[in-house]
């Protein structure tokens, strides 16, 4: 089932649980207008609560996944002579990365980027935001900051220095070299690293594995690991774990598991 996502910039379908969600300015390599920006906000608010939707795929049209901003855009505005109200412009920015690169992260619902191509600057943000990455084997990432003067967005230096920490993520920033799939694999960016046509493929797969398990103890699971990953104390982490494992106990899901495990069948998952 495709949606209308009210922008030829962003494509949406669903199909067995899995919302996929397609970047589509193949021309400028998916680079993020404020068309996609506020589409991909609303569909991801909307699948949040749907609850026929059990994982998110996030991928870019035409081989790339995406550049990053519109630096030419960006360009434009800046000659035009007519620059957004300082206030206005930070407003807009925070708004965006919240509901954007913020939900992929926070949602409690497995979210995967399917990687075909460049994954650069606010692009690669969004890749990091994900839970999983499936990453051509031609592709590649780069923060690509540095060599247009900017500082970084949607959350690229939060992510990227939890997942390979403060010195490596300080030499991504600052070089904005280009890192290869062989090396983001080796790295842990990336999970899964394919033929380029076989990217999607492979990530609505998984992520159709993913619609069809425990949605609740899924939902519990996100919460517990990110709140690790943001730093709770050992404590803190304990006792969330506590919470949520004792509250999986009593869902359906468990019960029926726990006796197809007994009766050596597969367990049928009903998110409840």
């Amino acid at each position: 089932m495709s949606y209308d996502t009210g922008t030829e910039d962003l494509l949406a379908s669903v199909e067995d649980g899995v919302l996929t969600l397609t970047l589509n300015r193949p021309a400028a390599r998916n680079a993020l207008s404020r068309a996609m920006l506020d589409g991909l906000a609303r569909l991801l608010g909307e699948a949040e609560a749907d609850p026929a939707i059990g994982a998110i795929v996030i991928t870019g049209a035409g081989g790339a996944f995406c550049a990053g901003g519109d630096v030419k855009g960006m360009a434009a505005r800046n000659a035009s002579g007519e620059p957004e109200p300082i206030d206005v412009a930070i407003a807009r920015q925070r708004r965006n990365q919240r509901e954007t690169a913020g939900r992929l992260h926070a949602m409690p619902k497995p979210t995967i980027a399917a990687i075909p191509g460049a994954a650069a600057g606010a692009g690669l943000s969004m890749a990091l935001a994900c839970d999983l990455r499936v990453m051509a084997d031609t592709a590649f990432m780069t923060t690509a900051f540095a060599k247009v003067g900017f500082s970084g967005d949607y959350g690229g230096t939060y992510f990227l220095t939890a997942l390979v920490g403060a010195a490596k993520a300080r030499e991504m920033y600052f070089l904005s070299d280009r890192v290869d799939a062989a090396e983001a694999l080796r790295l842990g960016l990336a999970n899964l690293v394919v033929p380029p046509d076989a990217v999607l493929a492979e990530a609505q797969a998984l992520a159709a594995r993913l619609a069809a398990g425990p949605r609740v103890a899924y939902r519990y699971m996100k919460e517990n690991l990110n709140r690790a990953f943001s730093g709770g104390d050992m404590d803190d982490c304990l006792d969330l774990e506590a919470t949520h494992h004792v509250h999986c106990g009593l869902t359906e899901d468990h019960k029926d598991a726990a006796k197809a495990f007994v009766e050596k069948r597969v367990p049928v998952f009903r998110g409840r």
